[in-house]
């Protein structure tokens, strides 16, 4: 396995696979990797002849009382996984590479980036759109995975690589999650004991969302108020919003029909997780 720094390093290692006819597939991270990461390198691995990652803590989606400097780094632990899952280049640049001097220019995705984690962390979709954007363009892959448990992250990239004709493939894969139902996350490190396990509740309220439409129930504000309800009674999470919005425009609907995203945030002590939900609705 492989470890490049300079974007003009990858562009062309990249450039190389695809004049062979290799098929390339691109797993973005930010690093201290877990199943979840991995999942998408297993998913990749099905589609492409190369895999490349990036491991790359980027500062512009970060807001100024968020957790940059503290979000784990352990590179020698990451590359060990990597090369393990079968990772065959890993591109992992300083943030002077990615930011030149001056660097004055940045993409937004109007509209899907206002909603949900936009209204409380705003300017972080227009780092991620900007990052992400970046990636593209140094890492000239045929497909680019993403998880679902960033669901609004995921749709977000989706439009932007259609919107900017960028020619690559976003799939989003399911998310992974624990034996008791907890999203596999990176911050989940900094949960003690007790939140570790309260922050299982947000699957446990999702799912009871999913036995009410099951049964029926269609109304929105009554389905946020039974999972409302829930997780209020089983932990002592501070919820930051509970939303079910259409999976096209991620606006706020009265009435499920269709694709609909069930998407909760909540702050367990210092720590926000997040997890979400796709369904069908007739």
């Amino acid at each position: 396995m492989k470890t490049i720094i300079s974007p003009l390093k990858i562009t062309e290692f990249i450039r190389q696979a695809r004049r062979k006819g290799k098929k390339v597939g691109f797993v973005p991270t930010m690093g201290y990797l877990h199943d979840g990461h991995l999942a998408l390198v297993k998913s990749a691995k099905r589609d492409n002849d190369v895999i490349v990652m990036s491991i790359f803590v980027n500062p512009t989606q970060f807001g100024p009382k968020e957790d940059y400097a503290k979000y784990p780094r352990d590179f020698k632990r990451d590359a060990h996984l990597a090369k393990k899952e079968g990772v065959d280049v890993i591109f992992y640049p300083t943030a002077k590479d990615m930011y030149l001097a001056n660097h004055s220019t940045y993409v937004t995705v109007e509209n899907l980036s206002n909603n949900l984690c936009g209204r409380s962390r705003p300017g972080h979709f227009r780092g991620v759109a900007t990052v992400v954007a970046k990636l593209f363009n140094i890492i000239p892959a045929d497909s680019a995975y993403f998880g679902q448990k960033d669901a609004q992250q995921a749709f977000i990239i989706k439009r932007m690589a259609r919107d900017l004709n960028i020619p690559i493939n976003v799939k989003i894969v399911p998310t992974v999650r624990e034996k008791d139902g907890l999203a596999m996350s990176s911050r989940n490190v900094y949960l003690n004991k007790s939140q570790r396990r309260e922050g299982a509740t947000l699957f446990r309220s999702l799912s009871l969302a999913k036995r009410l439409i099951r049964q029926g129930e269609r109304n929105s504000s009554k389905i946020i108020k039974a999972v409302r309800d829930f997780i209020n009674r089983n932990n002592f999470a501070r919820i930051d919003y509970i939303s079910i919005v259409n999976t096209d425009t991620l606006r706020d609907i009265k009435k499920l029909k269709g694709q609909v995203l069930i998407a909760i945030a909540a702050y367990f002590g210092k720590t926000r997780l997040i997890d979400n939900v796709i369904l069908k609705v007739r």
